[in-house]
């Protein structure tokens, strides 16, 4: 998975759904047995208890992107602005996430931060234009100084991904993602997914090596608690009106491995500290970066262009490109798998598209906020649904509002910015292993006694990180003679995901090889799309408000992302245009 944690038992929940037959004209199948279904309201009281789980949840996912982010963007370990960066990446997902269930697929799905977005921004930064200065030169700075350092590569990241999500938003839409699909094969998607992961292990090295001793403690516990205690389950007191205190039993560790772990680790290394075990300056100790809490500020609203006016370039639109088609086919196996936990209708061609689009736009609302970073949907909150079988889409709109609240309250924000990094280190030796097996997990569709699949695979697998390992050695091989050119260039050949995905699509598309071979057939009936427009009795992807108006102008009909859209009469226009 590209958002970074384990899966919460995501493949097994799924396959303990009992399918039923498909709503075809209006009804609901029971394709799981649920507590609150998606168009349920809990009581409030309620709502904010498990709208707390889905936070936690999601903080456990996009704790970990800063600790990449910041050094590339030369900023110090020690700098206040870390806790400002989180907070906005938290309080941006608040706002996408209610944004995305309320009118866009209208799924209780998260939207926020993701690693995808991570290996383009380390090719972006790694042009000689945005090298960081020497550790010397950055000492000699003043504060001033050092601030213009990193937010100019800030406003250069947020131009480059709010530029670069317009194309996942017209994707959307506008409803060409039918068209898009075809090409997007399995052999496509296991490397521009899996080299998610793959590269990014330097920054797991640097950070676990560290101190070993922490590292292996942290990735040792979140193995015990996510693969061997998935099924434990701990006793907790509840109040019912009508039988008064009793005992629930609740899947703790399947819920909150990445938390629980983090938390033990993080109390192990205050120990160590308490007893002065390591010396002062010691990663490992916890109050390496306690000023950063002090001199966060109790309340701050993010707003856009708080690092100053967004910078576009050819290069960084190009380059992240890449992370936006990876998150795109992420986000549209999810939809489906969504809603069968939530026992809703299978989500239509209509919200598909929508949620796509919504995706997009929110991206661009990241890149200008200055979150440094994209938005995607979390299956690590996907997972939560088929734990505590709540898929109530009013849970998590109250989730999304904990989050836009904790986003302005920056001391909280701070909080994560001090996790020792051998802790994070431990974390991403899991994370990006996973990501890469979710990458790899495209593969069942395939045929691997397939000489010819097993040469796409290696080759596009080993070959990326080769070229791309080679043009982070060799910044200025590149001399063409226009600067912008050679920017263009270094980048994209410096993302892997990029190299990968394209290296596979093409040799998927070109080399001969059957449909059964390549796994197209079961790869359609996976992704399938259909549109549905809405009924009059109304419908679960239907919009909150104004239903009663779509349904009485015909022109909507039209648009794909309308709940009245018909499948085909926005194509057939062109097609009109073009017969005359």
């Amino acid at each position: 998975m590209v958002h970074g944690t384990i899966q919460l038992g995501l493949e097994n929940i799924v396959r303990e759904t009992n399918t039923e037959e498909s709503r075809r004209n209006g009804d609901v199948p029971k394709t799981a047995i649920v507590t609150y279904g998606i168009d349920d309201i809990p009581p409030w009281y309620l709502c904010i208890f498990m709208a707390l789980q889905h936070y936690l949840t999601m903080i456990g996912a996009i704790v970990a992107i800063p600790f990449i982010l910041c050094p590339a963007l030369c900023m110090q370990e020690t700098d206040p602005d870390r806790s400002n960066i989180i907070s906005t990446m938290i309080f941006v997902t608040g706002l996408i996430t209610w944004l995305q269930s309320t009118f866009g697929c209208r799924l209780p799905i998260v939207q926020g931060g993701t690693i995808s977005f991570l290996v383009p921004t380390l090719a972006i930064l790694g042009l000689p234009a945005w090298q960081c200065p020497t550790t010397e030169a950055l000492a000699a700075m003043t504060d001033a100084e050092r601030r213009t350092v990193w937010t100019t590569r800030m406003c250069e990241l947020s131009g480059a991904i709010a530029v670069s999500a317009l194309f996942q938003l017209f994707l959307g839409y506008f409803g060409v993602i039918g068209s898009v699909l075809r090409f997007v094969t399995p052999l496509t998607i296991t490397p521009t997914v899996a080299l998610v992961g793959l590269t990014l292990f330097d920054h797991a090295a640097e950070a676990a090596s560290q101190h070993w001793g922490i590292a292996a403690g942290t990735f040792i516990l979140l193995t015990i608690f996510s693969q061997c205690m998935g099924e434990v389950k701990v006793p907790t007191l509840a109040w019912k009106k009508d039988q008064g205190v009793t005992i629930n039993w609740f899947p703790l560790f399947k819920l909150f491995p990445v938390l629980l772990t983090i938390m033990i680790m993080w109390v192990i290394c205050g120990i160590l500290t308490a007893t002065d075990v390591f010396p002062h300056g010691h990663p490992v100790r916890t109050d390496l970066k306690v000023n950063i809490i002090e001199d966060a500020p109790w309340f701050r609203i993010p707003y856009p262009g708080q690092w100053g006016v967004p910078t576009v370039s050819v290069a960084g639109v190009l380059g992240m490109l890449a992370g936006v088609l990876a998150c795109t086919v992420e986000s549209i196996s999810y939809y489906p798998t969504t809603a069968r936990m939530c026992a809703a209708p299978p989500p239509p061609l209509h919200a598909i598209n929508r949620g796509l689009g919504t995706e997009g736009l929110g991206t661009v609302l990241a890149g200008l906020w200055g979150s440094g970073n994209g938005t995607n949907t979390f299956g690590e909150n996907v997972g939560a649904i088929g734990v505590t079988k709540v898929g109530s889409r009013r849970v998590v709109q109250w989730a999304a509002g904990l989050m836009v609240v904790q986003g302005v309250v920056g001391k909280l924000g701070a909080v994560f910015i001090i996790i020792p990094q051998p802790i994070v280190g431990g974390l991403f030796c899991v994370m990006f292993g996973m990501i890469s097996a979710f990458g790899l997990s495209a593969l069942q569709y395939v045929n691997l006694n397939s000489s010819r699949n097993l040469y796409i695979i290696g080759f596009s697998l080993f070959f990326p990180l080769v070229l791309t390992r080679w043009m982070s050695a060799h910044s200025g091989v590149i001399n063409t003679g226009v600067e912008a050119v050679d920017a263009v260039l270094q980048v994209l050949l410096s993302t892997s995901i990029l190299v990968g995905g394209l290296v596979g699509c093409l040799l998927d598309n070109l080399i001969p090889g059957t449909d059964e071979e390549r796994g197209l057939a079961a790869w359609a009936k996976q992704m399938s799309l259909e549109a549905g427009g809405a009924c009059d009795q109304g419908d679960t992807y239907d919009f909150p408000v104004g239903m009663h108006l779509i349904r009485r102008w015909k022109w909507t009909s039209y648009l794909p992302f309308m709940p009245t859209y018909e499948a085909g009469k926005f194509t057939a226009l062109f097609h009109t245009k073009k017969e005359s």
